[in-house]
């Protein structure tokens, strides 16, 4: 056996860790009982270590070092080999009983999270989330003595390969300075037009379930090998082949759960649409969050708030719901789908202040991994900041810091990902709709194969054979570039383009 097969066979392994643990998580989020989570705590502990242990074998460190003198090595294998080494080097940083305390941490804090947030109840939540963020802390101190870095760039790392807070200080500094005028010029643009009548519920869950399916069916997502359920956080997770997506129902709004499964089908679709060859091959994953963020925001806010495909969807919703009389004709549902409004919860912003809420939360998981801000002094910090962002203040901690399970799961550096995304989305699809003139009609028959095929070609079926920008250049052109995302919000919002 070469080295290149003996590294291919333990990653292969690697990866089957990685989807019980998957799975498992999964099932935590969605329908375990409450009772049980002593027990999931300690399976999913000792997976993360034993897939730990798997991909920190000593072994590895010799393989690389003979795999990469094998001159019968394609590109795939050698971007393997590269993907490989760059997880090696991160993870040997860390001493198992760390991801074992680490894992245990969590557990026990995502469980809190969910009853301390049905409260409001963020003292509750403290003591364990002061002991997740001691743990990343020390997490982001070990990988980042072992790669160079600050803590908070080693643990942005994990999520967005190669990225560093500087630049993204840069990008973010420019948007803050973008937003907040913008916003206000563009409510007040649609405060000029005549008030759109208000969809009147309830809207049942059964028929909100159904709509959902019948459009993840249109965009493509492929059901012998996924499945949607509900969860208090919408996510997408599960296993290689075996995507599972969830969302969160609202009999009072359905526009909530259903593009919440728009967002997560296009993470499903990428998912599906990684290079089978490499499935179980670190080469075979996805490239970054910033990556797979794009891909969700792209069919969430680029393709399924656009006014051509809401011309095809507004008559199915219609008829799904019964629903009848002005609200329900394509051009009010696409006046309301951009709506744009101040709002307290990140999952339900629209795309011009939606970039404020990811602002705020980066600057604020920095400070406190770098222990410039207490964790106790969160709410208040929370709070100024949305003052200063959005001008609105929380009542509380439930629609505050509270929100998001990220912090609480470990999440520390994830955060950026999301505007990150939200940028790179608007230039893929600008590329798509360039290299292909049916991609935008084709929104407007339910026909999403024009856009998923440019996607499946340029970005899915790549995996990690590039780096990110090295990815985005080939598909668009040039390196990330916020300009097209402005341009897009001006072109959208404020009728310019």
């Amino acid at each position: 056996m070469t080295a290149y097969r003996a590294l291919s066979d333990h990653f292969a392994r690697a990866a089957a860790l990685s989807n019980a643990i998957g799975i498992l998580q999964w099932d935590s989020d969605t329908m375990m009982p409450k009772g049980a989570v002593g027990t999931r705590a300690d399976s999913l502990a000792l997976l993360r270590v034993s897939h730990h242990t798997q991909i920190t074998d000593p072994r590895i460190a010799d393989w690389l070092d003979a795999a990469e003198g094998e001159s019968d090595l394609g590109a795939w294998e050698q971007a393997n080999l590269r993907e490989i080494r760059r997880i090696y080097t991160v993870d040997t940083a860390l001493p198992a009983d760390l991801v074992e305390a680490s894992s245990k941490a969590v557990s026990a804090c995502e469980m809190k999270w969910r009853q301390a947030k049905a409260d409001s109840d963020f003292p509750a939540l403290l003591p364990f989330l002061q002991e997740v963020l001691r743990l990343q802390q020390e997490i982001g101190a070990a990988k980042g003595e072992k790669l160079g870095l600050a803590p908070y760039d080693a643990l942005l790392n994990d999520y967005e390969p190669g990225a560093r807070s500087a630049r993204i200080d840069a990008l973010f500094t420019d948007l803050a300075a973008f937003l907040p005028g913008f916003t206000d010029e563009v409510i007040a643009l649609q405060a000029r037009r005549p008030a759109t009548e208000a969809l009147e519920g309830p809207f049942a869950v059964d028929a909100q379930r159904a709509l959902g399916l019948s459009m993840m069916k249109v965009l493509g997502f492929d059901f012998e090998r996924g499945r949607l359920d509900v969860s208090a956080h919408p996510f997408c997770g599960g296993a290689d082949n075996d995507v599972r997506i969830t969302t969160h129902y609202d009999e009072a709004d359905f526009a909530r759960a259903f593009m919440g499964v728009m967002h997560e089908t296009g993470h499903a679709l990428y998912e599906q649409g990684r290079p089978q060859p490499f499935i179980h091959q670190p080469v075979g994953a996805a490239r970054s969050m910033s990556v797979h963020e794009s891909q969700s925001l792209l069919m969430e806010m680029q393709a399924c708030r656009s006014r051509e495909f809401l011309t095809f969807a507004a008559p199915r919703m219609q008829e799904i719901f019964g629903g009848s009389g002005p609200a329900w004709e394509p051009e009010a549902m696409f006046r309301a789908y951009t709506q744009v409004k101040r709002g307290f919860i990140r999952i339900h912003a629209d795309e011009v202040t939606y970039p404020a809420h990811i602002i705020l939360r980066y600057r604020l998981e920095k400070a406190m991994i770098g222990d410039e801000l207490a964790l106790a002094d969160l709410p208040d910090a929370w709070n100024q900041g949305m003052r200063d962002l959005l001008g609105i203040t929380p009542p509380d901690d439930r629609l505050g810091c509270l929100q998001d399970i990220h912090w609480p799961s470990g999440g520390w550096g994830y955060f950026p990902t999301y505007t990150l995304g939200a940028m790179t989305a608007a230039q893929l699809f600008d590329a798509a709709r360039r290299a292909d003139a049916d991609v935008v009609p084709g929104l407007a028959r339910g026909d999403f194969s024009p856009l998923v095929r440019w996607l499946r070609a340029n970005i899915h079926s790549q995996g990690s054979l590039y780096e990110t920008d090295d990815l985005l250049t080939r598909a668009t052109g040039r390196p990330l570039d916020a300009s097209v995302f402005i341009a897009h919000l001006r072109r959208r919002y404020a009728g310019e383009g």
